[in-house]
């Protein structure tokens, strides 16, 4: 028995190993993610080539919290666009230390082991871990918080260290995206509900709800506080209408609307039209997350999961000694995937905060379904006895068996990604960076056409690039609707030649980048032949085309 324990910890090292040297080699390459390009590197680079912070008003994501984002500043300082991959990655492994952490504490390092490799295997982590992104750091944070929240409980509310360990936890979350609001939600208020209920003082239970708020807030308060000063609202771009009536001194009934414009749920009625989902399909998102997800299709939650993370959900609670952790992380999960399913987008990646916690419960729930299968020794050999040991050994082979094949699917998604992006050719240096980038930007010869060619005081503005502009080293804008909202007014414009230059001219650009299929298709779906001859026909008289490849061009505008 002690000779497997061993095997199996080397193997589930063996396997952590294999997974971290995988994923650095994924991270050892340019980037290419969507939001890094859009935001988490775009902003950083912005501000950098700025000399300093300043107000990036058509950007709205400009003004979400950025304690990561810091970290990549110091990167791309340094001219490093790289390291903040890495950086992201080592956010996941910490989490993933924590989960051992707690579950080595609670049984022992295999065990340990195996929640780390459930979490850090997980597609979207793997995902995540591979891409300068921020979730994983406010996944960190946020683990962080509610864990030393337990530990707090454990010592019987004695160590008030673990309490302000906890409060600077969620203030660093809270410093580095909006999510985490909803965690300090729900830990806050389950600091004063379990400290009442376990020592039936309600008085001293308020006290340190409140102490939690104050110190999480201060942490956090200086990018609410910057928001606050620029806008009037510090959780802007979220909740604007509720903010802006506020400001405006309107009645209550003005301010409830304004709330509930903000929460607005028209999603049931999307979903049926866009992919003719039955309203029940919709209600059970949460679950077919963990089976139905892809990376690239919206539909599907852009993203991957595992069904390990709930399956063995059930078993999670037999364990008597463990149960006040089990129902406070299963009642967080639930808590938090409900609020996301009716505040966010159906994204697997915004209830990443969630899946530590699912893997601390698969692992309880699977050591659970392990000890009732343990083999029972008998005095004296009986024929039944010995037919039930041989059942129970085939029971724990099966559980084993599900378990492996659950890892394997993590490893094949890792694979798969590694396929996909083929880290090797860069990293070995087969491959320039152009090259590497060109394989997977199908933007990026425009963009370098207009590094190379276009001068420092020349304005790009872009049309459909789903606003990823970090590459680009001229200045450049784009707008929350990726082009549309810009694209109908110039239309509309377009009634009269001076009326449409004069809006050209309000752009305050030089060039306009399009990706020239969806622009196409945008005109043809939302206009009339009219309309679109007579826009084509001051675009061909006032734009000339100086660069086009893979379906982007580069128009300078002639005014």
């Amino acid at each position: 028995m002690l000779r497997l324990r061993t095997y199996a910890y080397y193997a589930l090292l063996f396997v952590l190993l294999f997974h971290i040297l995988i994923v650095c080699l994924l991270c050892d390459t340019p980037p290419i993610s969507r939001d890094a390009l859009i935001h988490h590197l775009a902003i950083p680079k912005l501000w950098l080539n700025h000399g300093g912070f300043y107000e990036i008003p058509w950007a709205e994501y400009s003004y979400y919290p950025m304690n990561i984002e810091v970290l990549y500043l110091v990167s791309l300082y340094f001219k490093n666009d790289i390291a903040p991959k890495f950086i992201h990655f080592v956010f996941g492994l910490g989490t993933g230390l924590l989960v051992f952490c707690y579950l080595k504490q609670r049984f022992d390092r295999i065990w340990g082991l195996l929640g780390m490799i459930i979490f850090i295997t997980t597609p979207i982590v793997v995902w995540l871990s591979t891409s300068a992104y921020v979730d994983l750091g406010m996944t960190f944070f946020t683990t962080g918080s509610i864990l030393s929240f337990t530990k707090w409980r454990g010592s019987g509310y004695g160590r008030l260290k673990w309490l302000i360990i906890s409060s600077s936890f969620m203030g660093m979350a809270l410093g580095t995206k909006y999510n985490a609001l909803i965690v300090w939600f729900f830990l806050n208020l389950m600091i004063a509900y379990y400290y009442a209920k376990d020592t039936r003082r309600q008085l001293p239970a308020l006290k340190y709800g409140f102490v939690f708020f104050t110190i999480t807030l201060l942490i956090a308060s200086p990018w609410y506080i910057k928001n606050y000063l620029l806008t009037g609202n510090p959780f802007y771009p979220l909740f604007e209408s509720f903010f802006r009536v506020l400001h405006k001194g309107g009645g209550g009934g003005d301010g409830f609307g304004a709330i509930v414009q903000t929460l607005e749920i028209d999603f049931f009625q999307r979903r049926r039209m866009m992919y003719g989902e039955s309203f029940w399909m919709t209600i059970l998102i949460p679950v077919r997350m963990f089976f139905q997800g892809s990376d690239d299709s919206y539909r599907y939650f852009q993203g991957v999961l595992n069904p390990i993370l709930i399956i063995f959900l059930p078993f999670a609670v037999i364990d008597r000694s463990l149960r006040k952790d089990t129902i406070l992380f299963m009642g967080f999960s639930g808590f938090f995937i409900f609020m996301v399913y009716f505040l966010t987008a159906k994204q697997v990646r915004y209830i990443l905060p969630v899946i530590p916690f699912l893997s601390i419960l698969a692992v309880v729930g699977i050591k659970n379904v392990a000890d009732m299968l343990r083999p029972t020794d008998y005095p004296f050999r009986s024929q039944s006895g010995g037919v039930r040991n041989v059942l129970t050994s085939i029971s724990r082979l099966s559980l084993f068996a599900i378990v492996v094949i659950f890892l394997t699917f993590n490893l094949s998604y890792l694979k798969n990604r590694f396929d996909r992006i083929q880290p090797l050719k860069y990293v070995l240096r087969k491959e320039t960076r152009d090259a590497f980038l060109r394989r997977h930007l199908a933007s990026y010869p425009a963009i370098d056409y207009i590094n190379q060619t276009l001068s420092a005081d020349d304005r790009i503005y872009l049309f459909f690039l789903g606003r990823r502009g970090y590459y680009l080293d001229r200045p450049y804008r784009n707008e929350h609707s990726f082009g549309m909202a810009t694209v109908n007014r110039m239309v509309s414009a377009a009634k009269s030649k001076e009326e449409f230059e004069k809006f050209i001219q309000s752009l305050n650009c030089t060039h306009i980048l399009m990706r020239t299929d969806m622009f196409v298709k945008y005109l043809v779906d939302n206009f009339s032949k009219e309309e679109i001859v007579r826009f084509l026909s001051l675009i061909k008289e006032s734009w000339k085309l100086l660069y086009e490849s893979n379906g982007y061009a580069l128009y300078s505008l002639c005014l």
